[in-house]
């Protein structure tokens, strides 16, 4: 493998058959968050202790290609002094970085955000490199109601997008672009699909014109699925030829992958989704996963913050694990979720 096309063999090793991304990324408000939710108190010991769980589980590396880690957590080590990062390469799971800064309100833009990080990106792409991070993510934000996505607010977040992949692909590193549109809102499936198309296409433009290597690079998208208040909800197969129609009209065929984000589904219902649109047959790209709490809220609600559920957390972990990877190939079904 030569320097120049790492980031390339990267992009399609993070979106092998039967394999997804763990997002184990959560800013300090977010995980702190989740565990207040189940009294249990955010210190840096007990973050470090909960990766633990999730990383030395057994046997993960067969589903789990890649994991998508916050600053603090790349520093981190296992409590025999290991560090993550040397883990994961242990297990061939290949070690990645969020390094956007989290969102901020757009100014005069009422409901809408921007995404921070771009000052000194370059610099901390560098340091994540040399701490052995191989991909990278940014996220940004798309809000659907009343007068808004703006144009402005669509274009601004794709050109901040694009040149964030551009910075990590000249530090050899495999850009994971994650443009989400929120659940939030009580619009039906037909306008998410609509927002949807205007901003993937915003976006694959703006990389385009950044001359980003889109062989070398991932898209985390959201499913296409009607706000989480609206009276108009769809059953998985609805999801799945909505979200892969709108795929179709904008992702170009050179992308090796599009993982998506559970955006604030169940578990369950972000596995099946993804089995149904892997079960409508050959796609032009890998259709896998980088969920978050669709492979965390079961582990997290076992783990509770003791040593002594670790065990049982584990196998929770690997039982979600193991369902995302059946749904990589279209062939998940209700009875394994009734197999720990």
């Amino acid at each position: 493998m030569t320097k120049s096309n790492e980031f390339e063999v990267t992009a399609r090793a993070l979106v092998a058959k039967g394999k997804g991304l763990l997002a184990a990324d959560e800013s300090f408000p977010t995980i702190q968050k989740r565990f207040a939710a189940l009294n249990i108190e955010s210190t840096e010991e007990n973050r470090r202790a909960y990766r633990e769980v999730l990383f030395t589980t057994t046997g993960i590396e067969n589903y789990i290609s890649g994991v998508i880690m916050f600053d603090e957590t790349i520093r981190q080590k296992t409590r025999d002094g290991k560090s993550f990062v040397e883990l994961l390469n242990r297990k061939g799971v290949f070690p990645g970085i969020k390094v956007d800064k989290g969102t901020l309100d757009m100014p005069g833009f009422p409901g809408e955000k921007l995404t921070a990080g771009l000052d000194g990106l370059r610099e901390r792409l560098k340091e994540y490199r040399d701490l052995g991070a191989r991909f990278t993510k940014w996220r940004a934000v798309i809000t659907i109601g009343s007068g808004i996505p703006t144009r402005l607010n669509i274009n601004t977040n794709a050109r901040t997008l694009a040149l964030f992949a551009a910075l990590s692909q000249e530090a050899n590193m495999t850009p994971v672009v994650e443009p989400e549109v929120l659940m939030d809102g009580d619009h039906d499936i037909n306008r998410c699909e609509e927002v949807s198309v205007e901003v993937l296409d915003d976006v694959f433009s703006a990389l385009r014109e950044y001359h980003v290597h889109l062989e070398g690079m991932l898209l985390k998208a959201s499913m296409v699925l009607p706000g989480k208040n609206s009276p108009n909800q769809v059953q998985a197969s609805q999801v799945a030829e909505t979200t892969l129609r709108t795929l179709r009209r904008v992702v170009p065929a050179a992308v090796p992958g599009i993982v998506f984000l559970s955006g604030g589904q169940s578990p369950e219902q972000a596995t099946r989704h993804l089995n149904a649109m892997n079960a409508l047959g050959n796609h032009p790209w890998e259709i896998s996963f980088s969920f978050a709490r669709a492979l965390q809220d079961p582990v997290l609600k076992t783990w509770m913050g003791a040593a002594s559920n670790a065990a049982a957390a584990q196998k929770k972990f690997y039982h979600r694990a193991k369902c995302n990877s059946e749904a990589r190939y279209g062939t998940y079904s209700e009875e394994a979720e009734k197999t720990a």
